[in-house]
């Protein structure tokens, strides 16, 4: 048989969609393991389950999942956070941010987790998708998109070839992975070392009085942020209100910036009657931007903000008073003590999950002599230069082989790959 492309069918035809969710009444002390959106990434795995109890887990923590489902996220659906649920536990609960799938007699399951990764079936989901810092699509919309659908036969001869491929493909994935994280560890303990400890090695060192600090230069000071800058944050205006929102507006940040630093461009713009109306500052670099909210790994990142802006609720500037704070150097340091950041924050009630503006302006930090603080940047970036060819180079390569993961995958669910070729 030549290649064909398959007929192609509405998913709420082939699969049910949120079938079982937690009963409100469900007993306070059940223990169950959460996936959410940030527990899976692109690739489709998933990582960091956490347990918890009931009564506290979060209240999105309902939809149930069963072996053979696929879930699919349907918030922050540029995400593409796709996953097969495979031998779950029974206490297996996932986040209402997510569509639960389940397959009917007419789709393989294992060919289920492939066909909602073609291309085409991804690209409906986030044109359907509205919304501006988390763009989501409810579960009608989603059933209504269509997947390519051969016939069981096929489907299944489909899932092994892709099994197997894709496999390959991981593997690599991963190789690479490995060493762009053995590359950022290399890094990391240099600017830890560098920000908490100075250029000279043999400089007298005192105790800081911070446990995520440990000691420092003698001739270092230590002092709360807000004696040295500004913090405050920012707010989403209204996407319902057209005099809020310009394509040639004034530039508008969400928490993604932070993935970045210097950020220098932004992808939502506001108006002046936003500005005015909306608690949204006007930001002029120097400033350092940080993730407050969240359960993703944005939180407690920083970046340096490179333009003048403003910013959303979920993120947090520092503009520092005077010349005596580095922004540079802050964003370094804010760098070393993200694992603190987090960890302050993962705490109950209101806050979980959250970074307060007040917590940042009473954050303790070393500060070493402007001079110094130069100098230490100086160091860093001359050894970022250094290693950045054989970053960008394994980073292209990882980029090539997750296009090819993802073309492999279009092509082998819509018939642009011969079934008899799959067969060999």
């Amino acid at each position: 048989m030549s290649a064909a492309l398959f007929p192609a069918r509405r998913l709420k035809y082939a699969a049910t969609i949120n079938d079982e969710a937690l009963s409100e009444s469900t007993d306070s002390d059940f223990e169950l393991a959460y996936i959410d959106i940030g527990n899976v990434d692109s690739q489709g795995r998933v990582h960091d389950i956490v347990n918890y109890r009931f009564e506290a887990a979060p209240s999105r923590a309902r939809r149930i999942v069963r072996d053979g489902d696929v879930i699919i996220s349907t918030v922050r659906t540029y995400l593409q956070a796709i996953a097969p649920v495979e031998n779950p536990p029974e206490n297996l609960i996932v986040s209402t941010g997510f569509a639960v799938v389940r397959p009917s007699n007419v789709l393989d399951h294992r060919f289920c987790k492939y066909a909602l990764r073609a291309n085409r079936f991804l690209w409906e989901v986030e044109s359907r998708s509205t919304g501006v810092s988390y763009p989501a699509i409810n579960a009608s919309d989603l059933g209504d998109i269509k997947l390519s659908l051969p016939e069981l036969g096929a489907q299944h001869l489909i899932a092994n070839y892709l099994d197997r491929e894709t496999a390959r493909i991981d593997g690599l994935i991963v190789e690479k992975e490995r060493m762009l994280a053995l590359l950022e560890e290399k890094r990391a303990a240099l600017i830890s070392r560098v920000v908490t400890r100075g250029l000279d090695p043999g400089a007298p060192l005192k105790p800081s009085g911070q446990k995520w600090l440990g000691e420092i230069p003698m001739h270092w000071e230590i002092e709360p942020i807000k004696y040295l800058a500004v913090v405050g944050n920012g707010s989403t205006p209204s996407v319902e209100n057209a005099d809020y929102w310009d394509d040639e507006g004034y530039p508008w940040l969400n928490s993604s910036v932070v993935n970045v630093s210097p950020v220098m461009n932004a992808s939502r713009f506001v108006t002046e009657a936003a500005l005015r109306e909306c608690h949204l500052p006007k930001i002029q670099p120097p400033a350092v931007l940080v993730g407050i909210t969240g359960q993703g790994k944005t939180r407690g990142m920083a970046s340096v903000l490179g333009v003048e802006a403003t910013i959303n609720q979920h993120l947090a500037f520092i503009k520092p008073r005077t010349q005596e704070l580095d922004t540079d150097f802050l964003c370094y340091l804010l760098g070393h003590a993200y694992a603190f950041l987090r960890s302050d924050s993962d705490g109950a009630g209101s806050t979980k999950g959250a970074i307060t503006c007040e917590k940042l302006a009473n954050m303790k930090i070393p500060v070493p002599p402007q001079g110094e603080q130069i100098e230490i940047c100086a160091r860093i970036k001359l050894s970022l230069d250094d290693s950045e060819p054989l970053r960008s180079e394994i980073q292209s390569s990882l980029n090539l082989l997750t296009e090819r993961r993802s073309a492999l995958i279009t092509a082998a669910v819509t018939g642009q790959i011969p079934l008899e070729a799959m067969q060999t």
